[in-house]
């Protein structure tokens, strides 16, 4: 291996390691994904991973300069194609690789600014910052699994997009008391936290599992490669939905619903053997 290889090895090891420390789950899922995808996938998620923790964990500091900062090293990196930065030089190789529009990434970007600037949400808006926080994200992924077929991504766009609003719908719900308390942020238009109630909660659910619905269709026309990860993150995060639906509305208000590890590994388990014997 030479020294540039060995230079953007590393930094794609670092990207998964990001992945393995800040989420379980998406770590099962890309493990079942083929090994062809692993680090274009990690590389993805150590980018919205770390922009994401801009926003939401430097408290002492000058939240809107780092993310500007980071966003043009961003932008710089791309068009250089190098980055000292070990997430955002395995991102841009990503990016140049499989040719993710820079609108997606710009879409995320506005979101992440969203989080600075918005406490409440209003339709427009909620739209906006769902379609740049979750559904581009599921965009890019997209672009990797396609691996230039653009015929079939462009088939396959609108079910990722249902795919990524129900992820983050599902998480606005499992962290609407954090969001409130730590951040003051209410994404759901015209929700008052301190008077969600079961009407409201059944709502939300409503909307969250027609997005489900629509997703599922997609993923069983995903690439072989692709589809029991991405089978895995949507039975994990209908599991979880289905428990948060389970419970009445002062419970998801008063702590955070999650799913053990134990159970998140007999998904993977499930999923795995149903897709191997043809059943999923």
């Amino acid at each position: 291996m030479n020294a540039r290889s060995l230079f953007d090895k590393t930094t794609f090891e670092c990207s998964k390691l990001i992945t393995q420390r800040y989420s379980t789950s998406f770590t099962l899922g890309i493990k079942t994904l083929d090994k062809k995808f692993h680090l274009p996938i990690y590389a993805v998620y150590g980018f919205v991973r770390y922009a994401d923790e801009i926003v939401d964990t430097f408290h002492d500091k000058d939240k809107k300069a780092l993310l500007d900062r980071f966003k043009s090293d961003a932008y710089e990196a791309i068009d250089e194609r190098i980055s000292l930065n070990p997430v955002l030089h395995a991102f841009q190789l990503i990016v140049n690789e499989y040719k993710i529009d820079k609108e997606l990434i710009e879409a995320f970007l506005r979101s992440m600014e969203m989080d600075l600037d918005f406490k409440t949400y209003n339709d427009s808006k909620y739209h906006e910052y769902i379609y740049g926080s979750a559904e581009v994200v599921g965009l890019m992924c997209l672009k990797v699994f396609c691996e230039g077929d653009n015929s079939m991504y462009e088939s396959l766009k609108s079910p990722a997009c249902k795919l990524g609003a129900a992820f983050q719908k599902v998480n606005f719900l499992r962290d609407i008391k954090s969001d409130f308390e730590e951040r003051g942020r209410v994404y759901f238009p015209g929700v008052d936290f301190n008077s969600f109630d079961k009407s409201t909660k059944q709502l939300i659910e409503e909307d969250i599992q027609k997005d489900f619905d629509e997703a599922l269709d997609g993923i069983r026309r995903l690439p072989k490669g692709a589809k029991m990860g991405v089978k895995v993150a949507y039975l994990y995060y209908q599991k979880l939905f289905d428990k948060i639906k389970s419970l009445p509305p002062e419970t998801i208000t008063q702590e955070r619903i999650r799913i053990p590890n134990s159970r998140k590994l007999s998904l993977l388990l499930s999923t795995y053997f149903g897709t191997k014997l043809g059943f999923n």
